[in-house]
């Protein structure tokens, strides 16, 4: 196997436009592809949808399904809504600032920021109810290192427990005491 990236990841939409719009306005992605059809190619469903390409940034695509023929969009009922999400990568704490500042602005409700150590967030939720993650790195090749020589240990002794390892418990230190 030699996957070289993600291709795309797609997500439902409420409304296309209203989406591809929502994401170049309050992130800077460009719209760079529609796909329609009255057919879905892999099932050849009648199911009309209108697919949207939008651009994340280093060949990273961020897709959504517009299904006007569906039930109305929902969300998994046993999962935490904090749990499903999309996270970007920006390049500095400082931008991570300024995006949040300019979001809130428009009256889009921010969470955070959240400091997880090795990168600091804030979280929001799109047009379509799906919550967004911007995140600005923030660790230290000793923290990837530490991270790194007990991530297998932490994962052995949670599928025997279901309960959190302490291994890592000094990333949120802080933001708990906050």
């Amino acid at each position: 196997m030699d996957i070289q990236k993600i291709h795309h990841v797609a997500y439902r939409c409420k409304d296309a436009k209203e989406t591809v719009l929502w994401y170049k306005e309050n992130l800077g992605m460009d719209f760079v592809l529609a796909i329609a059809e009255d057919r879905v190619p892999s099932t050849k469903a009648n199911d009309p949808y209108m697919h949207v390409f939008i651009d994340a940034g280093h060949g990273n695509i961020l897709a959504f399904f517009e299904l006007p023929n569906s039930p109305e969009m929902g969300f998994d009922a046993n999962t935490p809504d904090w749990v499903q999400h999309i996270a970007f990568e920006v390049p500095s704490v400082q931008v991570l600032e300024q995006t949040k500042e300019k979001l809130q602005a428009k009256g889009i409700d921010v969470v955070g920021i959240t400091n997880h150590v090795l990168f600091k967030s804030i979280y929001f939720r799109d047009p379509n109810g799906h919550r967004v993650e911007l995140a600005a790195p923030t660790a230290t090749p000793e923290m990837n290192r530490k991270l790194d020589e007990v991530k297998w240990e932490m994962l052995e002794e949670w599928s025997k427990t279901r309960r959190a390892p302490k291994h890592a418990a000094w990333l949120h230190e802080e933001e708990f005491q906050a």
